[in-house]
């Protein structure tokens, strides 16, 4: 009915966290209708892990098992998730592009810890999956040697790896709360993993948007969900009407009023545009972090961003340049990816803030910066915003020192104001700078770190002035 079931708070990475209050009806029919799209059945099986402060756990961990009367099955301990995902052979999961990215990651730094043969085999066959497996798994026209290099690639290299990953018996994966690299996205795909995105909001009781089977698009959300109507407004913000529109914030009745209009509609509060071609929902970024380049290039910093933390080797970026002359990034490094990498080239190191500072670790950096230049330089509408030059933090964005959310969000404006002295050396020209920042250790005890951070320049692919603009 109508009664308040939860009262689940946001996330905070655009100020004040509120208190999202939701009723029975909004997470039951959500729940119906989420299990009606993809027709979803008692033979699922899930495991319930995800944060209880998180709406995506109160949907998918009880809301729709319940509706369509599924196994809700619970992990051990947090440490044995994937132990217990791959003992209990889930078919329907969700998770955050942090654990897709995170699964990638561990799974590179083995393979390059492995014997040469197992090496070779490896790459070999991911490159088969790469040009085929998408298409496999999307029932397209695939020539018969191709198909019988995928399966003996399933035989050797995907079907172990999907085991140990405890996706073997997938039937459906979902990704959300943050946009995916469309790299990332592919490379599961790739291996027969049907993972799809879905665009949700705890104001919506998770579902806006998701990808129906059979129209699977890597930079797309999918179209609006069973009962769920979107619109876009004059100044690009994505609003919905739903089943699953929240009952309001508590005690907050002004925030209230701003999000939810008189007839219904709720902003997002994130930038997109319906596809022509597919009809399928894009988002761009949060409305608020989309700007301008000083020469009027688009900037989409979420997007950017993306596209860095493909590389298994960075963990975070954050990317600045609205009302500015150029795109700067600040980078985290993955101390597993890195730090492996590091032991295999003989080089030592003593702390995260060694390694981070290390020129060859600025090198492979450089390398992927460039990389990220050169597919943005393809694509007419991000072409003019290419990194010109960009740091490593000497430590790792942390939620104990309020610069991501317990969800792994980017406090993009707090990082700003912490990081100031790095960003004006960013744009001044600086070869380096000074910081100090407080720390938070892991038994609760606050201290200084300081360092001083090098800055590096990095090739750009030349645009055209007309392009740039777009």
């Amino acid at each position: 009915g109508e009664d308040l079931a939860i009262m689940l708070y946001t996330s905070g990475t655009t100020g004040r966290p509120k208190g999202v209050m939701l009723n029975f009806d909004n997470l039951i029919i959500s729940a119906v209708n989420g299990n009606l799209f993809d027709q979803l059945g008692p033979d699922e099986e899930v495991v319930a892990y995800l944060p209880l402060a998180w709406v995506g756990d109160h949907v998918f961990s009880y809301a729709q098992p319940f509706t369509a009367g599924f196994c809700v099955n619970c992990p051990e301990s947090p440490e044995t998730v994937s132990e217990d995902r791959r003992e209990i052979g889930t078919t329907y999961a969700f998770a955050p592009p942090r654990i897709y990215e995170n699964l990638i990651t561990l799974t590179m730094v083995r393979m390059e810890d492995a014997g040469r043969l197992k090496r070779h085999m490896f790459r070999y066959f991911i490159a088969v999956a790469r040009r085929w497996g998408e298409k496999i798994l999307n029932r397209e026209k695939v020539p018969l040697h191709a198909r019988l290099l995928y399966w003996l690639g399933e035989l050797l290299v995907y079907g172990p790896l999907k085991n140990r990953l405890g996706v073997s018996r997938i039937r459906l994966a979902y990704t959300a709360g943050e946009a995916i690299g469309p790299e990332i996205f592919r490379f599961w795909r790739s291996l027969g993993v049907n993972l799809k995105q879905l665009y949700g909001q705890t104001e919506a009781s998770v579902y806006i948007t998701a990808q129906p089977d059979g129209e699977i698009y890597a930079e797309t959300v999918g179209k609006p969900n069973i009962g769920v109507d979107v619109k876009i407004a004059e100044n690009g913000e994505v609003l919905f009407k739903s089943p699953g529109v929240f009952l309001g914030y508590y005690k907050d009745p002004q925030q209230t009023a701003q999000t939810k209009t008189p007839d219904g509609w709720v902003h997002t509060g994130d930038a997109g545009f319906i596809d022509p071609k597919t009809g399928h929902l894009k988002i761009i970024d949060r409305a608020k972090d989309v700007g301008r380049l000083n020469d009027g290039s688009l900037l989409a910093p979420k997007y950017i961003e993306n596209k860095l933390k493909f590389y298994p080797n960075i963990r975070e970026a954050v990317v600045y340049g609205d009302k500015r002359d150029c795109v700067c990034a600040m980078l985290n490094i993955d101390l597993t990816a890195v730090g492996n990498w590091a032991e295999r080239n003989n080089i030592v190191y003593g702390s995260y803030q060694e390694l981070a500072a290390h020129p060859r670790v600025y090198d492979m950096l450089a390398e992927h910066v460039e990389e990220v230049n050169r597919s943005l330089a393809e694509e007419k509408a991000m072409a003019g915003a290419q990194i010109r030059r960009f740091l490593i933090l000497h430590k790792e964005l942390d939620a104990d020192d309020g610069e991501v959310t317990r969800t792994q969000k980017v406090r993009r404006g707090f990082v700003a104001e912490r990081y100031a002295p790095l960003i004006t050396a960013l744009y001044n020209g600086s070869r380096e700078a000074d910081i100090s920042t407080e720390v938070t250790f892991e038994d609760g005890r606050k201290g200084m770190l300081s360092a001083r951070v090098k800055i590096r320049d990095v090739r750009t692919v030349p645009v055209p002035a007309m392009e740039k603009a777009a």
